[in-house]
């Protein structure tokens, strides 16, 4: 039998951590932000249930469409942002933006009396705001690539082009105090992202480790090359699906390892309570997402007039940053006002609590 020593064995690399991958953008004053755009919309596309309700938002917001008078509806829909968008599909776009990453920008293509004939959406991560001394937004300055192998060069990024301040529209949602930028759901839930991403791939190695279970093999040599060939052949057979034939006495014992021994922690709650909290930052009800469980007819209707109060918010802050930075007067159609509904609900019930007690009334 071989003598044991411990820098003869070897191990699959099962290592799965996950890490937040960002460069913090360059802000030498309060008075200039660029926001990490790849880092939040990474978050967007790559964690499903977040991507889902932002999505949900946006569709909700824009609803049918706008409204306005006829001179505003035939300026507005010539618009075509890249060429095959429509101005609803670009207010669209903006709600998912100003709600990833905090602003929406698209450049103003005006004539030459300052009629808006174009508006044309931009990478908010490729921009930086500038505003005086005074926190008064003074023009966007679009930086060039980050080249993200070599973060120490961020400083050292050029200014590609310049736009005065008329020349963006720019929908900074959700301003604290004195910021010149707006604050995307994505920046106020990244640790929560962080950890939803982490107990997601968990729970992926612990599932595939039903599958194809860890092996420890426990061999009679220390020679490293014999252990080496022994772990490619057996790493192939596992791979493959098949089965592995090896000398008598070669092998003292094999131990197949599908779960951690004496493992009871479910992480699924902890799963479901992350998805919670992408819900609460942007007040959405699973009822509108189409997941509500356990929910009464009465409890969804009160979720969906919560709901309602958030839309009519968001389509406000559209059609008053339209009026103030474009000059035009729309309107954006709710997709179903609840309501009246509602209020006609309460009368029911009055109603019929009256006809059960009619003590109080007069002969």
């Amino acid at each position: 039998m071989a003598r044991t020593k411990p820098n003869s064995a070897d191990y699959t690399d099962m290592t799965n951590q996950v890490t937040s991958a960002t460069v913090d953008a360059e802000n030498t004053s309060p008075q200039d932000y660029q926001c990490r755009w790849s880092d939040w919309y990474g978050y967007y596309v790559g964690i499903n249930p977040l991507g889902g309700l932002i999505d949900k938002k946006a569709l909700w917001t824009i609803g049918k469409g706008f409204k306005a008078d006829e001179p505003t509806k035939k300026q507005l829909n010539r618009i075509r942002g890249c060429g095959k968008d429509t101005f609803n599909t670009i207010m669209h776009n903006g709600v998912k933006t100003y709600t990833i990453g905090g602003d929406f920008l698209a450049e103003k293509i005006t004539n030459s009396r300052n009629g808006l004939l174009n508006l044309k959406p931009l990478n908010p991560g490729s921009f930086k705001i500038r505003a005086n001394s005074k926190g008064i937004i003074k023009k966007y300055e679009q930086m060039e690539a980050l080249n993200i192998d070599k973060p120490e060069t961020i400083s050292k990024r050029g200014v590609v082009q310049s736009f005065k301040a008329d020349e963006i529209f720019h929908l900074p949602y959700n301003r604290t105090a004195d910021e010149i930028h707006g604050v995307g759901v994505v920046e106020k839930l990244e640790e929560h992202l962080l950890q939803f991403k982490e107990a997601t791939d968990d729970m992926r190695v612990v599932f595939h480790r039903y599958v194809k279970p860890l092996i420890i093999s426990a061999v009679d040599t220390d020679d490293e090359d014999e252990i080496a060939a022994y772990k490619q052949k057996l790493d192939k057979a596992v791979e493959n699906g098949e089965n592995m034939v090896v000398p008598k006495g070669v092998l003292d014992n094999m131990d197949r390892m599908s779960i951690p021994q004496y493992s009871t922690l479910d992480p699924l709650p902890w799963i479901k309570w992350l998805e919670k909290q992408f819900l609460i930052s942007e007040g959405v009800p699973e009822v509108i997402l189409g997941v509500g469980e356990g929910a009464t007819e009465a409890s969804s209707k009160i979720l969906y007039l919560s709901w309602q109060q958030i839309v009519e918010w968001n389509q406000l802050f559209l059609e008053e940053n339209i009026k103030a930075q474009l000059g035009l007067d729309v309107e954006f159609n709710f997709p179903a006002n609840i309501a009246p509904e509602l209020e006609q609900d309460a009368k029911k019930r009055r109603k019929e609590n009256n006809m059960g007690n009619p003590a109080g009334h007069d002969d």
